[in-house]
């Protein structure tokens, strides 16, 4: 046939016939799917500025070899989201250049913890702050490289430095002030920036896992305190009660904890709670991961009775009591 003796005409048909199926089965669905999918509603569509320089920042540090956003919709994954992630999740991501499609930090590897819902699983600047300082400080398990080159040691702190409290024994020089860089601000408002949208004004579609509360609590029929506390507190406070020194209090021993101001107890988990210089702010642990009276009531009597204290434990009707009032 002529086709095979002539060049011109059997590329110019193999030519044809690629840019025809690329039409018929990539561009053509896609614009198909334009048109009945939506991106989810979001209150903010863009990163800010600082967000965006901070997703380079997590780029040029290698944060997406040991870290994924991708929520699986399997059960080991259910503390890293309130559902499964799908395609609508990225929806409002761009190429960060023309030459680098880096939107999507799905990542392969899951080395550290899911990062897809971080801004509401530890919205604390502060935390990661340390973290990204000293891993080890804020988690002592943590096998995360530190990233001390993010930082400044200075002997005076200005009024626009950002003072990082970290525990004596893990600086260089204890005489020294740690001070956050620009890079390491814009990289946790990148991180701070991490949230999943909710499904909270239509119905949950099918397809999405419902999460079931398979914890039993050790006190009636209230959740498992150590379990929510290990989810919501102790990240800062840690596992032993002993939070950090110089950045967050500990709960062991403690008069606030242990005393009979309820009240106190539940506005700063609601709530917040600034009690700078001498620690670090406190984020509104309860109001973010919106708790119910009958998990802050686990999280409280759990914190009232281990790590030595001994105090009387409160009931869900004094808990919710409180609640609606800060309402």
């Amino acid at each position: 046939m002529f086709i095979y003796n002539n060049h011109n005409v059997l590329f110019g048909a193999a030519l044809v016939l690629f840019l025809s199926l690329t039409v018929y089965i990539a561009v053509y669905p896609a614009i198909e799917n334009q048109k009945i999918n939506h991106p989810l509603p979001r209150g903010i569509d863009m990163l800010s500025e600082d967000e965006k320089a901070g997703k380079m920042v997590y780029l040029r540090e290698g944060c997406v070899a040991c870290h994924t956003q991708q929520v699986r919709n399997v059960e080991m994954d259910n503390v890293f989201g309130k559902r499964p992630s799908i395609a609508a999740d990225y929806s409002i991501n761009r190429r960060t250049d023309f030459w680098r499609n880096t939107a999507n930090l799905l990542g392969t590897q899951r080395t550290g913890p899911d990062l897809t819902t971080i801004g509401e699983r530890q919205p604390s600047i502060e935390w990661h702050l340390i973290h990204l300082y000293q891993p080890r400080a804020a988690v002592e398990e943590s096998i995360m490289p530190a990233y001390p080159w993010l930082f400044e040691e200075k002997t005076y702190v200005t009024k626009e430095d950002i003072e990082v409290k970290i525990p004596e024994k893990f600086l260089t020089h204890p005489s020294k002030k740690i001070i956050a860089s620009r890079d390491a601000l814009q990289l946790v408002a990148y991180l701070l920036s991490l949230k999943q949208v909710d499904f909270t004004e239509q119905e949950v579609p099918l397809f999405l896992y419902k999460q079931k509360d398979s914890r039993v609590g050790s006190t009636g029929d209230l959740p498992d305190g150590a379990q929510l506390y290990t989810t919501h507190c102790a990240t800062c406070h840690q596992t032993s009660g002993e939070g950090v020194p110089g950045a967050f209090p500990s709960l062991k021993e403690s008069p606030i904890i242990t005393g009979g101001d309820l009240e106190l107890i539940v506005t700063i988990i609601m709530k917040g709670y600034d009690p700078r210089p001498e620690y670090a702010s406190i984020p509104a642990v309860g109001e973010n991961a919106g708790l119910s009276p009958e998990e802050l009531t686990a999280i409280i009597n759990h914190e009232r009775n281990n790590w030595g204290n001994d105090a009387k434990e409160v009931t869900v009707e004094e808990v919710k009591n409180i609640m609606d009032q800060l309402k």
